[in-house]
């Protein structure tokens, strides 16, 4: 899943590249992607675009109308960006491309989703705080508001898991499955910690880990096109992904616990004192 890093680079690369820009087709092949009816989705044609930017990990892309296109890309979806659009036919349900937006200077972009379970979003509104989840979204944790005495009032009275709270987006915005298991690995903090027992000494970890988790990723994101931008993401991590690796810090034995539709990874040494934590699949089977 892109998260708040590749998001940003996305948008960087986007804005650098679509502004002044005008959008000459808009192609829906994935009707039950797009949220929204009115301003209706042919209501893009013929503006032009004003910047690109990001709301956590939701893409803005504004123009002269006051029109935006906002879209999330969800747990399977990417842009794909040519210079040089091809004229083939898209034809819905026979494509992974759910939305085709074709530029006046002959460029355009696909938004595509794989698998069979389809979570991408679009929608085309006049405010993004329209998007319903832009408007339920928390506060950014590199915008130089986001303090460490923020964050310890957004863990305040929280008894859930650190983990589970890091990717609530109504909390935090922005952070996803990967990058809480990276912030957690670099803050040496379980993932199972609940959050409202968190001494001052462990929030002062977890913020310093948090910004400088996601400041790095960002650094590594910025510059790149989309289709470099998952690969980058796949490099950088220490122990997301990368199950029976060793630790990059301590050499330990990476491990996961996994869930109905996603795992963790986290190391053992580093974050829970050598413990190793229960598999919920094996723990399902056993009851």
């Amino acid at each position: 899943m892109p998260e708040m890093p590749e998001v940003q680079g996305l948008v960087a690369f986007l804005d650098e590249r679509l502004r002044g820009v005008q959008i000459s087709r808009m192609m829906l092949a994935g009707i039950a992607a797009l949220k929204t009816y009115d301003p209706p989705i042919d209501a893009l044609k013929g503006t032009t675009v004003t910047g690109a930017s990001r709301h956590g990990k939701f893409v803005d892309l504004s123009t002269d109308a006051g029109i935006h296109l906002v879209f999330h890309l969800a747990k399977a979806g990417w842009l794909r960006f040519t210079d040089t659009l091809p004229a083939t036919l898209i034809k819905p349900g026979k494509t992974p491309i759910a939305l085709r937006v074709a530029f006046a200077d002959g460029s355009g972009f696909d938004l595509t989703e794989a698998g069979t379970k389809k979570s991408l979003a679009i929608y085309v509104v006049r405010s993004p705080a329209d998007v319903p989840g832009i408007a339920r979204l928390g506060p950014d944790p590199l915008e130089a508001s986001f303090t460490r005495d923020t964050l310890a009032g957004l863990l305040a009275g929280r008894r859930t898991q650190i983990k589970g709270v890091l990717r609530d987006q109504s909390v935090v915005a922005g952070i996803g499955n990967a990058y809480s298991d990276e912030i957690l690995h670099a803050a040496r903090m379980s993932p199972y910690a609940l959050a409202a027992t968190l001494d001052d000494a462990e929030i002062d970890r977890l913020y310093a880990a948090m910004r400088d988790t996601l400041a790095d990723a960002v650094a590594t994101a910025s510059g790149k096109p989309p289709a470099e931008l998952k690969d980058a993401k796949r490099r950088g991590m220490a122990v997301h992904g990368r199950r029976g690796q060793a630790c990059p810090v301590c050499g330990d034995e990476v491990r996961s616990v996994f869930f109905a539709d996603n795992s963790l990874e986290y190391c053992p040494t580093c974050q829970t004192g050598g413990r190793i934590l229960a598999d919920r699949r094996l723990s399902r089977l056993l009851k």
